[in-house]
């Protein structure tokens, strides 16, 4: 009876885990339908107001969440600081990138970024944590490679926005993996490093909509929308990879990439030629090289588990 119970205590987490994991990505994939309404603001204008909204939000929830003692333990910690600083600097220019790719039509490379990131993340393992790729991996990192070197044969030139997504948030999450901070605390941390930057580009730029007090009541709730928009799936995520296992959070990541790309080939319209279609193809098979591998070692630490000794 009492294994009963844990059982269904365990599905039912799973399931709750599942359910946060879907909305994480699926907010994540549609966010570009968010930055298209502020497409007359530069991308950053959209940032600036993306940080100052995060940290405010941030900084409320940590209140409420009874977490602001653990935010001035890490305020007081040099070695986690200068740790953020360096992750601060990454989340900014990969959010810039992502902005600027959505407001200029770009969101196609964008989406290819973030489906090289998984590979990108393989690759830091081996470079700098001494990791060893599984000969699955090989194929799939080979294969992303090719498709890369398939797009700069054909226009003479890398696909920038995607590499520069996927290596931004590739050496992010290494980062932040090796710095002991939650992820709410770490984005507060992060955020309030880019206020003063945040505040100062809003009051050099000449943009007429910097100043809250020229805008409408609407624009302005628009804009401060932006703190949900980056806080929501950050939370949601964080419920997601406490109650599931690494792989199926590793699949669930293709979601996000696979609406940002529907979204700018059927609704945005944006150019899908032949050229883009085969580096899309190459890392899709790398993907599912990459997906075999992951299926084939979580089988393998079950049968572990569940061997007698």
């Amino acid at each position: 009876m009492q294994n009963q119970v844990v059982q269904n205590q365990s599905t039912d987490s799973a399931a709750t885990g599942l359910l946060a994991g879907l909305g994480a990505y699926l907010i994540w994939g549609i966010a570009p339908l968010y930055f298209k309404l502020l497409g007359d603001l530069s991308a950053p204008e959209i940032l600036a107001h993306r940080s100052i909204w995060s940290l405010l939000l941030a900084l409320i929830l940590l209140a409420a969440l009874g977490k602001l003692r653990g935010l001035r333990a890490v305020l007081t910690s040099r070695k986690t600081m200068l740790a953020l600083m360096v992750s601060t600097a990454l989340i900014t220019t990969n959010w810039l990138i992502f902005i600027w790719a959505i407001v200029n039509d770009h969101l196609l490379d964008a989406s290819l970024g973030y489906y090289i990131n998984p590979l990108i993340s393989v690759l830091l393992g081996v470079l700098v944590l001494g990791e060893r790729l599984r000969p699955l991996q090989w194929i799939a990192v080979a294969l992303a490679t090719l498709g890369i070197g398939y797009e700069l044969w054909q226009f003479g030139s890398l696909p920038l926005v995607a590499l520069g997504v996927a290596l931004t948030f590739g050496f992010y999450g290494l980062v932040r993996k090796k710095t002991p901070v939650d992820s709410l605390t770490g984005l507060t941390v992060e955020t309030l490093f880019m206020l003063p930057l945040a505040v100062g580009f809003l009051m050099w730029t000449t943009s007429p909509t910097s100043n809250l007090l020229n805008n409408s009541m609407a624009f302005n709730g628009l804009l401060l929308l932006a703190g949900p928009v980056t806080l929501t799936p950050l939370l949601l995520f964080n419920i997601a990879a406490r109650r599931l296992n690494l792989s199926t959070l590793g699949f669930l990541q293709y979601l996000g990439p696979t609406l940002m790309f529907f979204l700018a080939v059927l609704l945005y319209n944006e150019p899908f030629d032949k050229a883009k279609l085969v580096t899309f193809i190459f890392v899709w098979a790398a993907l599912g090289f990459y997906s075999a591998d992951a299926l084939m070692q979580r089988r393998k630490r079950r049968m572990l588990r569940n061997k007698p000794f």
